[in-house]
């Protein structure tokens, strides 16, 4: 009997590493509608992907999203029995950690044990912020990233009490200005970083680089939304290439995708080198953008709350327009509106379904994804 449950995500990575398959990670704030629609093409598509949150937006309280682990599990297990598709994971997004002192891992260990009883399968530890910039090496610069980052994988795998987990790390903070530009993530510091982690015996299948991407969307100094053409493919490659030169059985995780042209996906990325392709804030934007035409009341009272709530800030950091406002700071309506969110009108689901399933086909494409849930049966089920 076909079991639908989430899978292990190592039995992804394992399997595809070397297939030129990227696996999409969905960050799925609004399940309502979406979550159908890009099961829908996944099982189309015969491709695995993961549903996954980032602490941010799903804790012990419901981030800014409104959903708790528990909450995520049970709705997405549900979807997904609903589909029949069965070669999906759910992914615990950056458990970020920004100072690494007891009272933080404390609150981390507890959120980690709500998503070990709700039954994630992959869990993605985030302790870049804690690269120390006064380093004089390499070393000093990724000792506390690499000693928080161990503690947290050593607690994962004991609370896992054996059972198989996918496991993503972070080198490099996503979309960090150091008053120049963005900071790119070198060869040598993944590399160092992956050793350090090595000798810890704790071995990761992908790791996040900060490659020139940004988390959400994108916009120029006028703040006009503008595509994701910042990422730099040849800096990515020079990290792949260093990490098997290296001897170390590592691929990459592409975070912030919204924006990129799936075109350029298709045919620029590295497919061999990346393996796992996060995509968020672009379902959040179908949610935004069908709900102008199907609930029009609902979406300008999320407006209106976002701009009262954030406007002042936003000035502040220098957004100058209010889509620009809304595109940033919008997510944090989620929680606020939730109920209303999860208790749309039929027709309005219907269409978030309809859009979201054609715009997961074309990501499932140009990621090269399809038949790569079959590849995985064969390796799970021999």
């Amino acid at each position: 009997m076909t079991n639908f449950e989430p899978k292990p995500s190592n039995y992804f990575f394992n399997t595809l590493k070397d297939s030129g398959s990227i696996i999409m990670a969905t960050n799925l704030r609004i399940l309502n509608g979406v979550a159908h629609g890009v099961f829908r093409a996944a099982k189309k598509m015969d491709a695995v992907f993961l549903v996954e949150l980032a602490k941010s937006e799903c804790d012990l309280t419901g981030g800014y999203t409104g959903l708790t682990p528990e909450k995520l599990s049970k709705m997405t297990r549900a979807i997904a029995e609903d589909v029949k598709f069965d070669m999906w994971g759910l992914h615990a997004d950056h458990i970020t950690l920004k100072k690494g002192n007891l009272e933080e891992i404390k609150e981390v260990q507890d959120l980690i044990d709500a998503q070990v009883k709700a039954g994630y399968t992959s869990f993605a530890i985030d302790a870049s912020f804690l690269f120390n910039v006064n380093g004089k090496t390499t070393e000093e610069c990724l000792a506390k990233n690499i000693e928080v980052t161990s503690r947290m994988v050593k607690y994962v795998k004991n609370k896992m009490n054996d059972k198989e987990f996918g496991l993503e790390v972070e080198v490099g903070e996503i979309g960090y200005h150091d008053g120049q530009g963005k900071v790119k993530t070198k060869p040598e510091e993944a590399v160092t970083f992956l050793q350090g982690l090595k000798e810890q015996d704790v071995f990761p299948n992908v790791l996040a680089i900060a490659n020139g991407s940004a988390h959400g969307n994108n916009y120029d100094l006028q703040g006009n939304l503008m595509a994701q053409l910042s990422i730099d493919i040849s800096q990515t490659q020079a990290v792949a290439k260093a990490i098997r030169t290296a001897g170390l059985d590592v691929r990459i995780a592409q975070h912030g995708i919204t924006g990129t042209p799936r075109e350029l996906i298709r045919t620029l990325f590295p497919h061999k080198d990346v393996l796992k392709g996060n995509v968020g804030t672009f379902w959040q934007n179908i949610v935004w953008d069908t709900l102008k035409v199907y609930e029009p009341d609902l979406h300008q009272r999320m407006c209106a709350w976002t701009m009262e709530k954030f406007k002042e800030d936003a000035v502040k950091k220098g957004l100058k327009t209010e889509p620009q406002i809304l595109g940033l700071y919008g997510k944090n309506a989620t929680k606020e509106f939730f109920d209303e969110l999860y208790s749309l009108r039929e027709s309005t689901v219907q269409a978030l379904e309809s859009v979201a399933y054609s715009e997961a086909l074309l990501f499932f494409e140009a990621f090269q994804a399809q038949g790569s849930a079959e590849k995985v049966r064969r390796t799970m089920f021999k």
